[in-house]
């Protein structure tokens, strides 16, 4: 499948914490970096993610927050 995104990171799906409306996904890309996703249950179901499962993490944001506990700007 061709998607416009160009973040796509290839990885392990290392965790699966299913809720009843909202599943948290972890993926593991490799060099010590994780991905963590929320997405549906339903779409997790329907994706068939389980712990060891090949997956790509797609990111496509507009925003990105970037904070520090620095009081005085330095």
């Amino acid at each position: 499948m061709a998607l416009s995104a160009r973040n796509q990171f290839k990885g392990k799906v290392v965790s699966v914490k299913g809720g009843s409306v909202m599943s948290e996904i972890t993926i593991d890309i490799g060099g010590g970096h994780q991905i963590v996703s929320l997405i549906s249950t339903s779409s997790a179901r329907r994706l068939k993610l389980k712990k060891g499962r090949q997956a790509i993490a797609v990111i496509k944001a507009t925003e990105v927050i970037v904070s520090t506990d620095a009081a005085d700007g330095e």
